[in-house]
């Protein structure tokens, strides 16, 4: 199929309107990352200084969290919008945002931008994330099970871990010995990057909760929130053609932002109209797409649990 209809910002929005919308902040985007090293180690000190079950609990919850807001702000690296330098944005979206929770910038932009040009059509690579719903609330639970118990991490990762192991093929295929070099390089990344994170933990003091925190954390409540913001996005949205209404817009409580949507990842509608404007301008464009009247194409719900109810309405 042809990719999805595109729509002129000069329809939209007037001259001064967009010339603001995609104005970027090189130092804004270095506070984001900023801010979501320092929300950690903010929850770091908070188990370690008072551990108790509460603060254990509070901290994976928001490390899980901004564990997905770096994977949040490497899309907004691989949109270009992490910083005005193409190497400084490339380094910072890589090796601070990307590599700390197993992904890798590169591969990831290649695929994500076969998302925005495909976007609910059958050749799109994240199809598979929204087609199947609605589903049943009991399917739904089964899912969040695997996630809170480690199973969905263990089957994402360990082939990546495996790749180490892996010789070439006997039949030296390249798409076989491609696999299993990029996975294999991917995951020395993952393993080196997190065995300086350990360090630095272990100097802070706070050695037992690399483990304790940031690593249950990833097992557990990153793979739920991932989960909860891909169903957010696509799932029960439109397949037309009308690209307004391809993806969703979720507006979150502060409680959510803090726990499950960090960054403005809910303004994911307004993202794959104008998939360049930088994510703290994301708002701005909500407002002004609700002042022209065109709030209305879009598909927008009040909130996570709204969204959750339309996801499991399947009887």
């Amino acid at each position: 199929m042809p990719a999805v209809n595109r729509i002129d910002p000069k329809t939209v929005f007037s001259a001064d309107e967009w010339s603001l919308l995609t104005s970027r902040s090189s130092w804004r985007g270095m506070w984001l990352v900023a801010h979501a090293w320092g929300t950690i180690a903010a929850a770091i000190a908070l188990v370690a200084l008072w551990p108790n079950p509460l603060t254990w609990l509070i901290a994976v919850m928001v490390v899980g969290t901004r564990q997905l807001g770096l994977a949040i702000l490497m899309h907004e690296a691989a949109h270009g919008g992490l910083h005005g330098n193409k190497a400084v944005n490339e380094w910072i979206g890589q090796w601070l945002c990307a590599v700390p929770v197993g992904a890798d910038l590169a591969s990831y932009r290649a695929y994500h931008l076969q998302h925005h040009k495909f976007t609910q059509q059958p050749e799109d690579p994240d199809l598979s994330l929204s087609a199947p719903f609605p589903i049943t609330k009991e399917s739904y639970g089964r899912k969040a099970i695997r996630d809170l118990t480690g199973q969905t991490f263990v089957k994402q990762r360990l082939p990546l871990l495996l790749s180490l192991f892996k010789r070439r093929a006997e039949d030296g295929s390249m798409s076989h010995e491609s696999f299993v070099s990029s996975g294999r390089e991917k995951m020395a990344r993952f393993l080196g990057l997190n065995a300086v994170l350990f360090v630095l933990f272990y100097i802070a003091g706070a050695g037992i909760w690399y483990f304790g925190v940031w690593v249950v954390a990833m097992v557990t409540w990153l793979s739920l929130v991932t989960r909860i913001r891909n169903i957010a996005e696509h799932a029960c949205t439109s397949t037309g053609e009308d690209p307004f209404s391809h993806a969703r817009t979720t507006l979150a409580n502060p409680i959510e932002r803090l726990l499950i949507a960090p960054y403005w990842v809910d303004y994911h509608a307004e993202h794959h109209l104008f998939m360049y404007l930088p994510c703290y301008r994301l708002p701005e464009a909500h407002r002004l797409l609700i002042e022209k009247g065109l709030i209305k194409r879009m598909e927008v719900r009040p909130g996570y649990l709204e969204v959750m109810r339309l996801a499991t309405s399947r009887a």
